[in-house]
């Protein structure tokens, strides 16, 4: 049976879904609300175990290869850039390791010839009044039906507030922000990075494939704000409130975080959601279960879009049965990584000195060779999910 599917978000769910069901026959279109395809830079994101035979389904293991980061060790400092400790870059940058950027043109590249995309346009209302199917209406292209809606539109998902209500019911705030920007690397950096800490705060800068950019990133405790994220320089200034004392490089990283045109500032947040889906509007990745940093989020987004657009595939489109099947599967996994990505905040931006040192040692422990080998096995270990199932999906779709 094909349908005509409209998925909100062109980030990594949405071009997975897109791939996946277009492929499988289906109509879809694929709205998202910036004018581009936000490619780039961006922070990294790593893949292994299961995930390393999802990338070989969907046939993007060898683009993410040949765009991989290459990142070498990265040092923990103190304030006089003297070694603390190290960490190899097998320990967190997976089997393979590619800027978020990169990925997401990767994967619209991909998908762009099995889907209809429609930049620099939103979502403002869906109607599922008629048992067969949902009205859309637009903000610029004005009223289309359609048969399912999925909302992969991220943390601060329209589509969740369209059919589910406020953004507040479901978020949990995890006292922390994170932020990362771009900037020219004249810090002598090369596949290597630099983490500096003081309590609450957290700086790293570290320059990988673009040897001539550095990416800097920001970890620090604060209470929640109500910040514009659209206003781009009253989020430079409120970095700044909470790094005007810091030391180390970050003065310099600051006056350079005045020219950046690439920030990205938000919340580490949850999303805790009894249901994914409600009558013919599902939820995926951030929308749908946003767990933050070392919770999978991209790994999870991707096999979610697979494993939604099987389910669809198992089911003859019966998308009630489908999605039921979508969340039963998912949600261990989910829930599991949302558990374990709840103290990430604390971890990388320590509350206290005695903290840091602590924390610093088990950097010091985990880089060992022996405990090393023991890491990578437990962190592959952590993404066979065994939410990868098979599907009645097309041959060439498991090349």
């Amino acid at each position: 049976m094909s349908l005509s599917i409209l998925i909100s978000g062109a980030g990594i769910g949405g071009p997975s879904l897109a791939y996946w069901l277009g492929r499988l026959g289906h109509r879809v279109t694929v709205v998202e609300q910036s004018p581009v395809l936000r490619a780039g830079g961006g922070a990294a994101v790593d893949f292994r175990g299961d995930q390393m035979t999802l990338l070989e389904r969907m046939g993007v293991l060898a683009d993410i290869r040949s765009n991989a980061t290459g990142m070498g060790d990265q040092l923990v400092v103190d304030a006089a850039s003297r070694t603390r400790t190290r960490f190899p870059s097998a320990l967190f940058s997976g089997e393979v390791e590619i800027d978020r950027g990169d990925l997401a043109r990767i994967l619209y590249e991909h998908s762009a010839t099995h889907a209809d995309y429609v930049f620099g346009d939103r979502i403002t209302a869906i109607d599922q009044s008629s048992e067969d199917g949902v009205t859309v209406r637009f903000a610029h292209a004005g009223t289309r039906d359609y048969d399912l809606v999925v909302g992969a539109d991220g943390l601060h998902s329209g589509v969740r507030q369209l059919v589910f209500g406020a953004e507040q019911r479901f978020r949990r705030d995890l006292g922390y922000y994170v932020a990362a920007f771009s900037t020219p690397n004249t810090f002598g950096l090369d596949h290597r990075g630099l983490i500096y800490n003081e309590p609450g705060r957290y700086l790293s800068v570290a320059s990988a494939r673009d040897r001539a950019r550095a990416q800097v990133g920001f970890v620090f405790a604060a209470p929640p704000a109500e910040l514009d994220r659209h206003d781009i320089e009253a989020q430079k200034r409120f970095i700044h409130r909470h790094y005007a004392e810091t030391g180390w490089k970050a003065p310099e990283l600051l006056a350079a975080l005045a020219d950046a045109t690439d920030l990205y500032l938000d919340s580490l947040s949850q999303i805790r959601l009894d249901r994914w889906s409600a009558g013919r509007v599902a939820l995926l990745g951030d929308a749908a279960w946003c767990a933050g940093p070392g919770g999978n989020g991209t790994g999870h987004a991707m096999l979610g879009a697979y494993t939604l657009a099987g389910e669809l595939a198992a089911a003859d489109g019966d998308h009630r049965r489908a999605f039921a099947r979508y969340e039963q599967i998912m949600r261990p996994a989910v829930e599991k990584s949302q558990r374990f990505a709840t103290g990430a905040g604390a971890f990388l931006a320590p509350a206290t000195r005695w903290r840091i040192r602590r924390r610093d040692l088990t950097y010091r422990v985990l880089s060992t060779s022996v405990m090393s080998g023991v890491f990578t096995w437990l962190s592959g270990r952590s993404a066979a999910t065994g939410a990868l199932a098979e599907y009645p999906l097309p041959a060439a779709l498991t090349r």
